[in-house]
């Protein structure tokens, strides 16, 4: 593979967007035997899976297409007067062999979108796909195989635990870009920081979300329960847990869980738009988060199908296992609050999350909630919406993650900004040569 970036094949503007057509080419030509995939491995249905996964990649694509050229272009910087009349300017090249890993919950557009950023910039890319959403892998395998050299676009799956530390000892990676947990992004660090291997780490947290006591109670509830069960709660950006302001709990409890059933009957193991958990590992997990509670069933659990119910917890200590790691499925604790300052201390329980939320009619107020809860990212008045806007960049901060991503930003993950200055030779004044004494107050002045 290093011979693929020694060569220069991948520097050139036309190779790029080559490849990048031939990417947006295979993924609409496996767009059914994508659908069937997903389903299989997480129940989602085919509007869903575009507008989280297939939507959402090809968005990528067509940004990075049209854009390219000028993400391409060297920026032209200015010069000081020391080296006058010398040109300066940033020019991006490839970072080289990068490694690409993704998680289970969204196989197919956590893996490729990078992969857009990557092709992009120029780079040469192993993937690595969750072995735990095997019908995704499969298909994903077979669509970079049938599209790339393997010297340029290698593809592998297998027990991660096993294949990333063997692949980052044998390779000589020039940058990881992982999305996962926490747990695993350590461990990734971990093996990048003895190769020096720069990383991008995209992971998680408990997402707070404030519903304020001015707040729109129905768009509320819609926007609250329209993320947080989508794939069965399996979302990096999901509302983890709710506070809501004591004066409008009741009222906004009631509604949320009319809204529940308005979007999932009650009986959502039924309905083909409600998805399952990805393995009964994780679905025992998450029964155990919730035993000894009282709780707030829309349907019932089914472990044999690995049907979750949407699930509401209340009247639970912070203390509560449920509270102390990221919930990752569709268990949503609910929390009471007074003050601004009441509902800080619960956030600063978990530190720096990957996304806040706050509903509240009054922007100033809004505003002065994202200013004091400290975030990869947030949205007033909407929930993850932030992350399908290609204009902002996507990622979190301190255990929640390193660096952010997507469309020009990925560009800008995988390729280093080179600072080149040329110098003409026609002005070469003794001034810059020794020796240097009696010249010191003029270098003072232009230096």
């Amino acid at each position: 593979m290093r011979q693929w970036i020694d060569s220069g094949k991948t520097q050139s503007l036309s190779f790029r967007l080559d490849q990048l057509f031939a990417l947006k080419k295979v993924i609409l030509k496996y767009e059914e035997a994508i659908n069937q995939a997903l389903y299989e491995d997480l129940k989602k249905s085919p509007e869903e899976a575009w507008a989280s996964e297939i939507g959402l990649l090809l968005h990528e694509l067509n940004a990075a297409i049209r854009n390219l050229k000028s993400w391409m272009r060297p920026k032209r910087k200015s010069t000081n007067w020391l080296n006058w009349p010398s040109q300066s300017q940033i020019r991006p090249e490839p970072k080289g062999i990068v490694l690409i890993i993704s998680p289970w919950n969204y196989p197919l557009q956590l893996l490729l979108k990078p992969l857009v950023g990557a092709i992009a910039a120029g780079n040469v890319v192993v993937l690595k796909a969750s072995e735990h959403a095997p019908a995704t892998a499969k298909v994903i395998g077979q669509m970079i195989q049938e599209t790339f050299e393997p010297d340029y676009i290698r593809f592998m799956d297998g027990d991660g635990a096993v294949v990333i530390p063997a692949l980052m000892r044998q390779i000589n990676f020039d940058h990881v870009f992982f999305t996962g947990s926490t747990q695993v992004g350590r461990k990734i660090y971990q093996l990048a920081a003895e190769q020096l291997i720069p990383v991008t780490l995209e992971l998680g947290g408990k997402s707070p979300c404030v519903v304020e006591r001015d707040a729109n109670l129905t768009v509320s509830a819609r926007r609250i329960a329209a993320i947080k069960f989508s794939n069965c709660g399996q979302m990096c950006v999901a509302p983890d847990y709710l506070l809501i302001h004591e004066s409008v709990k009741e009222k906004f409890m009631e509604i949320l869980k009319e809204t529940i059933r308005q979007f999932y009957t009650d009986r959502p193991d039924e309905v083909t738009h409600y998805g399952k958990i990805i393995h009964v590992g994780h679905f025992d997990r998450l029964m155990n988060l919730i035993d000894q509670t009282v709780c707030h069933v829309i349907g019932k659990h089914d472990r044999s199908r690995l049907h979750f119910a949407p699930t509401l917890v209340e009247n639970i200590s912070l203390n509560h296992p449920v509270m102390q790691e990221e919930i990752f499925g569709p268990i949503l604790p609910v929390f009471s609050f007074s003050t601004q300052e009441e509902a800080l201390e619960i956030i600063r329980l978990n530190r720096d999350p990957l996304a806040f939320y706050v509903f509240t009619e009054d922007a100033r107020n809004g505003y002065d909630w994202i200013d004091k809860v400290p975030s990869g990212g947030a949205c007033i008045n909407q929930t993850a919406m932030h992350l399908t806007n290609p204009h902002l960049q996507f990622g979190g901060r301190g255990q929640s993650g390193i660096g952010a991503y997507q469309a020009e930003e990925t560009f800008k993950i995988f390729s280093h900004f080179k600072s080149v200055m040329r110098t003409p030779t026609w002005f070469d004044p003794m001034l810059k040569y020794p020796p240097f004494q009696g010249k010191l107050k003029l270098l003072k002045k232009i230096i």
